[in-house]
C-alpha cells in the first residue's frame, strides 16, 4: 500500500506497520488529561452531553505491541503507522469484526503529535481499508472520559451506536468509566466518486 498523504499536513504519511512498530510504541506517550465524565447519549451531540467535573488526572494506556502481532499483514486485519516528518507518531489496528463491520481495535497518537491531523488521517485509512473489503462500515470503542476522542469521532461522521455502563465494572466496581461504541455506516453516506 502506498503511503497516504494528508494535503493539510504535507509531512504526514500513513504506512503499513513495519519492524519499527514495537520501538515506536515503547517510546511513545499515549496518555491524556481527564477532567470530566460525560453522560453519553445516542442521537445527542457530544457538545450537549452532561458532564460531571472531577479533579483532573492523567490517564495512561499500557499498549503492548505484541498483543496485535498476528494482525500484521493478515487477510482480515492490519496495523498502520502514522509518520510526521518521517517520525512515527501514531498507529491504528484494524480487523474485520464478527458482525461484519471493520473494527478499530486500537487507535493511538503520541501526545506531542496531537492536533496535526494524525488521528483523522488514520480514520480515513480505516474507511478506505473497510470500503476496499466491501464492509458496511467501521466501528470502534472509546470511553466517556475521553471527550477529545468522542468529539473527533463525531466530526469524522461516526455516530453512537451504544453505551455500556457495565463493561469496566469487572476491573473496578466503583468506576465511572463507561464504554461508548461508535459507528460509521457507509449505507448512510453518498457513494464516493471514482477518480
Amino acid at each position: 500500500m502506498q503511503p497516504a498523504v494528508n494535503p493539510r499536513y504535507p509531512g504526514l504519511a500513513i504506512r503499513v506497520a513495519d519492524e519499527g512498530f514495537a520501538p515506536y510504541v515503547w517510546g511513545s506517550d499515549f496518555s491524556f488529561q481527564v477532567g470530566a465524565y460525560a453522560e453519553a447519549e445516542r442521537g445527542v451531540s457530544v457538545s450537549d452531553w452532561p458532564l460531571r467535573q472531577i479533579v483532573p488526572y492523567r490517564k495512561c494506556y499500557g499498549i503492548d505491541p505484541e498483543e496485535f502481532s498476528s494482525y500484521r499483514n493478515a487477510a482480515d486485519s492490519e496495523i498502520f503507522m502514522a509518520f510526521l516528518d518521517d517520525q512515527p507518531v501514531g498507529h491504528m489496528v484494524i480487523s474485520t469484526n464478527w458482525n461484519g463491520y471493520a473494527h478499530i481495535d486500537e487507535l493511538a497518537v503520541h501526545a506531542p503529535a496531537r492536533r496535526h491531523g494524525v488521528a483523522r488521517a488514520l480514520l480515513e485509512v480505516a474507511q478506505f481499508w473497510s470500503r476496499k473489503k466491501q464492509l458496511p462500515g467501521v466501528m470502534l470503542e472509546t470511553q466517556n472520559n475521553n471527550l477529545g476522542a468522542c468529539r473527533l469521532y463525531e466530526r469524522c461522521g461516526y455516530v453512537v451506536g451504544g453505551v455500556d455502563h457495565l463493561r469496566y465494572r469487572g476491573i473496578d466496581a466503583q468506576t465511572s468509566e463507561v464504554a461508548i461504541f461508535w459507528y460509521r455506516l457507509f449505507a448512510d453516506e453518498p457513494e464516493l466518486a471514482q477518480p
